[in-house]
């Protein structure tokens, strides 16, 4: 990396119609830096917290909680859900399988489909997790009125669906 942060690589820059030469974002405005932002940190913590409480990591969790939610899912549709990568996820899951939380089993009328659902054992890991991950929620929003989480649940919720707007369409000024 040079002296100024580049890589090395001479990509024209483009221009952005609207944008001003040396502009610079305002992080108190800039909303997917605070999504971001909030994400990370969240993750970080229930990592810590989930690690030390019950044993498992936040993608452990966020996977046992999809898991509880739809028994005999693939990995594909964990992949899709959460919007992970096939890759890490293929790894969690040989993990978890390996401490006994979840079963994976070959769909018999297609060799390349498995299903995976939760163990006896990951089911009381989940059930344990649950409890906590709620009480960190109601903490994190007791900052709000119950109308006011209403609304932010459903602003998030729109802007969940209209990310396609910027997940589904080529960069700025690349063909």
């Amino acid at each position: 990396m040079s002296k100024n942060g580049s890589t090395g690589s001479r990509r024209k820059a483009v221009p952005v119609s609207g944008v001003k030469t040396g502009q610079t974002l305002d992080l108190e405005r800039y909303v997917p830096a605070f999504v971001t932002f909030i994400a990370n940190k969240l993750s970080r913590s229930a990592t810590a917290f989930y690690q030390r409480r019950f044993g498992v990591n936040v993608t452990e969790w966020r996977m046992m909680s999809l898991l509880a939610i739809e028994p005999g899912i693939t990995a594909s549709r964990i992949c899709y859900v959460i919007g992970f990568d096939k890759g890490p996820v293929s790894r969690t899951l040989a993990l978890m399988q390996k401490r006994g939380l979840i079963a994976i089993r070959t769909d018999p009328r297609d060799g390349r489909s498995h299903s995976i659902s939760l163990t006896p054992k990951g089911r009381q890991v989940h059930d344990q997790v649950i409890v906590a991950a709620l009480e960190r929620e109601r903490r994190l929003l007791a900052c709000l009125r119950k109308d006011e989480r209403e609304v932010l649940i459903d602003l998030l919720r729109r802007v969940h669906s209209n990310l396609g707007a910027v997940t589904d369409h080529d960069e700025p000024g690349e063909d």
